[in-house]
């Protein structure tokens, strides 16, 4: 079994899985999901709509009827991406709808692709299923069609994402998703908890709560009460999190928190992460660590009083796992800046990161500052960070070795079982394999095993 690549991106969606045939006469659609966990989740809200209506989802080009591409467009090289994609639909298929974040920009994509059927914006469910029913029209059979509680997932069936917020209030030079998607707007926390326990109910054994800013949930509601349970709850993460982590104790599953913007009020998770209540894991989306740097991002955050609060975390949590993106080569970025990124990183000891090199985005405000960056600069920037990076993932998994971790299994095949720490979200971060006495494993279990051996990303160990 493969391990990890040093250079895995960070954003990607886990690959679409379909399994059941359509019934004979039953209109087919096929979806090409790309982007992240939060456009997963799209693509899993406009399956559920088709299949109530009817429709069949075919796993690949030649059994649809017609396609659905949900396209990023956070990057040019995402946008490159997306293009490619559509064009292949087109190619293998014909008939072509485009949605996603990519389809904020309608003219973009038709002057590459005219012969697409229709683009939608993100979010705009409604238009994408008028697109549909104009295209193949639904023949729904309500006496077979039965569509599952939970709606139709695109993840294994042990493990499923949870978007608890649309959009984002922040104005990040280098990022136009506030453009694509909008303010924040959170649900209620009701509706929510309800969906976590419809998940956990069909026997969902990890929640990976997901937002453009979990921190921030509830603050466009005013953190309003929502009725629950005979009593009430607050549309605030951290009352969230503590009745999802309730929810999910009576079944041993895990609850992962992603995109959690480091607020003061972030240290009121930690308790619950003590107490078992939350995965101790916070993916954080730093980006760099200057405060000049920051400061020409336009990021809500300081990296002084940013390492004050990771040692907070851990005094409080010891066990907690923090993870991270970064961006190197940002315009303006000193060799000093790049410098004082490395020397926080020997602090900070994050235990997973990713990292990008900048690029420009149509749209973005720092595509207008000073002082870019040659490609070869950027370059070796990022070689630099990921050895860095890899020099401290090295050195936290070698301390693992000889411990006990409880995991859960992802896959087994015949060379052995690849499974997941409590400290590795699926797709982004590392795996525990397994190459022995795996035979009687399934998806989804969850298991004790004592770490033998380690690599930069890796462990490998064996059931006790």
């Amino acid at each position: 079994m493969s391990q990890n690549p040093p250079n895995l991106r960070p954003d990607l969606a886990p690959f679409p899985r379909f399994d059941a045939a359509p019934r004979p006469g039953q209109p087919t659609i096929g979806m090409v999901s790309l982007g992240c966990p939060k456009a997963l989740v799209d693509s899993e809200r406009i399956l559920t709509r088709l299949r109530a209506e009817g429709y069949a989802i075919s796993p690949d080009y030649k059994g649809a009827e017609a396609v659905i591409v949900n396209t990023c467009g956070f990057l040019d090289s995402a946008k490159a991406e997306s293009l490619e994609a559509i064009g292949e639909a087109l190619r293998e298929n014909g008939k072509v709808i485009v949605t996603g974040c990519l389809g904020a920009e309608p003219d973009f994509i038709t002057g590459a692709h005219p012969k697409v059927l229709a683009v939608t914006g993100p979010q705009q469910y409604e238009q994408v299923l008028d697109a549909v029913h104009g295209t193949v029209p639904p023949a729904p059979d309500p006496f077979i069609d039965l569509l599952p509680a939970t709606g139709v997932r695109l993840t294994p069936r042990h493990f499923s994402y949870l978007k608890i917020s649309e959009g984002c209030n922040h104005h990040c030079k280098f990022c136009i998703i506030p453009d694509m998607r909008g303010r924040l707007v959170s649900r209620p926390a009701h509706a929510v908890l309800r969906e976590a326990e419809k998940l956990l109910d069909a026997g969902v054994r990890e929640l990976l709560v997901i937002s453009q800013d979990t921190s921030a949930y509830g603050v466009d509601r005013k953190h309003d009460l929502s009725p629950w349970k005979g009593g009430e709850v607050r549309a605030h993460i951290t009352d969230l999190a503590r009745e999802m982590g309730r929810l999910a104790q009576g079944t041993g599953a895990w609850v992962r928190l992603h995109y959690v913007y480091p607020y003061p009020h972030v240290r009121d998770l930690v308790p619950l992460m003590a107490e078992g209540l939350v995965l101790p894991y916070l993916d954080i989306p730093f980006q760099h660590a200057h405060p000049d740097t920051l400061k020409r991002m336009a990021r809500p955050a300081a990296s002084a009083r940013t390492l004050d609060e990771i040692a907070a975390w851990r005094a409080t949590c010891p066990d907690i796992v923090l993870r991270s993106t970064f961006i190197v080569g940002y315009p303006g970025e000193t060799e000093a800046e790049f410098q004082y990124l490395l020397d926080w990183m020997d602090e900070a000891q994050l235990d997973r990161v990713g990292c990008f090199q900048y690029e420009n985005v149509a749209g973005a405000r720092s595509n207008d500052l000073p002082d870019h960056l040659p490609d070869e600069v950027k370059q070796d920037r990022w070689d630099r960070f990921m050895a860095k990076a890899q020099e401290i993932s090295a050195a936290k998994l070698a301390a693992k070795v000889g411990t006990l971790q409880q995991v859960i299994v992802d896959e087994v095949d015949d060379e052995g079982a690849t499974c997941r720490t409590r400290a590795d979200a699926p797709e982004i971060d590392g795996n525990l394999f397994i190459d022995a006495d795996f035979g009687t494993l399934s998806p989804g279990d969850m298991v004790t095993v004592e770490v033998e051996e380690a690599s930069e990303y890796d462990l490998w160990g064996r059931i006790v």
